[in-house]
């Protein structure tokens, strides 16, 4: 089966998000997936099965990063109340960002939740 570009962007994002120090995967709501550090999500990947709407959530505090985040259509700040903590809701769609772009939007928010050591073992990378 070939994964259409979304699902494909949504792997790479959930690669790129294991491969940071000290990362961890879980699945807290059936099938929806997040990745953790320290016991703290630092992203949402919602369902690999979500053909019909797949998206992923980030913490960016840097207001310039948010706002790039915010600029792609569909964007919205994250439901339950995180969106007024620098959460984003970004669809992965053919007008979402580049696979790279949401790779650096999900390290901004790794960044933000990670322990600084293992920020400091990113950084020594």
């Amino acid at each position: 089966m070939t994964l259409s570009a979304p699902l494909k962007a949504r792997a790479k994002v959930r690669e790129f998000a294991l491969s940071l120090p000290g990362t961890a995967e879980e699945f807290p709501w059936e099938e929806d997936a997040v990745v953790k550090v320290n016991k703290k999500i630092f992203v949402f990947l919602g369902s690999e099965g979500n053909t019909e709407s797949p998206g992923i959530s980030v913490k960016l505090k840097d207001e310039e990063v948010h706002g790039h985040a915010m600029a792609v259509p569909g964007a919205a700040p994250t439901s339950y109340g995180l969106g007024r903590h620098g959460w984003v809701s970004v669809p992965l769609t053919g007008e979402s960002a580049p696979a790279e772009v949401l790779c650096d939007w999900v390290e901004e928010s790794y960044r933000t939740i990670a322990p600084k050591r293992l920020v400091a073992e990113l950084d020594a990378r």
